[in-house]
C-alpha cells in the first residue's frame, strides 16, 4: 500500500502544472533576466539574440546584405537588358497572343510596341550588355553579376514588386531580407539585424516586401525613418520615464512567458525576444542614427 508522503509526494506533483511553475517561479526569472541586463550593460555578457542563435550550416561568405529596389527607375529594358527584335517591332501593335487573357492596371485598348530609346554595347572580357545610360557601371563589367534567367507572368506594378521579393505573387512569403536575416544571423544583439530605410513613397506591394511570411517574425525588416523618431513608438510617451517602461513591459513579460508556458508557441518566444531588443534599441538606435560625430570625409562619401 502506497505510503501517505508518497501519495502526498504524487499529488504535489500533479498539481505543479507548468503554469503553476512559471507564477511560482516569475519573480525568481525575474531576478535572473534583470541580472542578465545589469551585466549586459555591464559589457560582461556575450552580444546574443534569437537571430544570432541560428548559425548556418555552412560557413557564409557574406556577412552583410545591401539591397537597393529603387522605384521608378529605368527599365532593365533601358539598362541591362538588350531586346533587339523589340527595336525592329518598336511602334507596331503588341501580338495578340501576349495581351489574351491579361488584366492591365493602366492599359486600354490595343497597346503598341515600344521599343529601346538608348544604345547598348559590349563590355569586359565577360562581354557584358549594358546600356549607354550606365558608362561607369561599365568600367566594372567584369566584377559583377547581371541575372537574366529569372521570368514571372506578373505584370502590374505592386504584384511584380511582391514577386521580385519574395518569390510569390501573392502575400503571405518571407521577403529576400528575412531569409538572409535567417541564413547570416545578427552580430548585433541591441540593433535588429534586417533593416529597411525608405526614402520617397512606400512602393506598391507595401510594407510585406520586408515581410518574414512564414519565418519567425524575428526575420521581419524593421524600418528606420529619416524623419522623427528613427523607428516608430520607440520613444517613451510623453510623462513616462524609462523605468515606468521596463515596470510596464516586465508585466507584459510575464504574461507572455505564461502563455508560452501553456501553448508552447515558438512565436510567443520570439514576441519576448523582441520586446526586450525594442527596450535595449531605445538606447542603440538614436546613437547608431546620430551623425554628428562622423568626420567630414565620411559624410563626403
Amino acid at each position: 500500500m502506497e505510503s501517505l508522503p508518497t501519495r502526498a509526494a504524487a499529488d504535489m506533483r500533479l498539481a505543479l502544472t507548468r503554469r503553476a511553475l512559471f507564477q511560482q517561479a516569475g519573480m525568481g526569472l525575474g531576478s535572473i533576466a534583470l541580472g542578465a541586463l545589469l551585466a549586459e550593460s555591464s559589457g560582461e555578457a556575450r552580444a546574443s539574440n534569437a537571430t544570432s542563435a541560428l548559425a548556418p550550416h555552412f560557413t557564409p561568405r557574406a556577412k552583410s546584405v545591401i539591397f537597393l529596389h529603387m522605384v521608378g527607375a529605368p527599365s532593365q529594358l533601358e539598362l541591362f537588358d538588350n531586346k533587339p527584335t523589340l527595336a525592329r517591332f518598336d511602334g507596331q501593335p503588341c501580338p495578340k497572343e501576349l495581351i489574351e487573357g491579361q488584366r492591365f492596371a493602366f492599359l486600354r485598348g490595343h497597346p503598341s510596341l515600344l521599343g529601346p530609346r538608348f544604345k547598348f554595347a559590349r563590355h569586359g572580357a565577360s562581354g557584358l550588355e549594358l546600356s549607354e545610360l550606365l558608362p561607369h557601371l561599365a568600367t566594372v563589367a567584369d566584377d559583377i553579376a547581371v541575372v537574366k534567367t529569372l521570368h514571372t507572368e506578373q505584370i502590374n506594378h505592386g504584384p511584380a514588386q511582391l514577386m521580385f521579393h519574395t518569390g510569390f505573387g501573392r502575400f503571405g512569403r518571407p521577403s529576400v531580407g528575412s531569409w538572409v536575416s535567417y541564413g547570416l544571423g545578427s552580430e548585433s544583439r541591441d540593433l535588429p539585424a534586417y533593416v529597411v530605410m525608405v526614402t520617397g513613397k512606400v512602393a506598391g506591394a507595401g510594407s510585406a516586401l520586408w515581410g518574414s511570411g512564414f519565418l519567425p517574425s524575428v526575420h521581419q525588416g524593421v524600418e528606420f525613418r529619416s524623419q522623427g523618431d528613427p523607428v516608430l513608438f520607440l520613444s517613451n510617451p510623453a510623462g513616462i520615464s524609462t523605468d515606468d517602461r521596463r515596470r510596464l513591459l516586465n508585466g507584459v513579460q510575464a504574461l507572455n512567458r505564461q502563455q508560452l508556458a501553456d501553448v508552447g508557441d515558438p512565436e510567443i518566444a520570439t514576441r519576448i525576444a523582441q520586446y526586450e531588443m525594442s527596450f535595449r534599441m531605445q538606447a542603440s538606435v538614436p546613437e547608431l542614427m546620430n551623425l554628428s560625430g562622423e568626420s567630414a570625409a565620411t559624410l563626403a562619401a
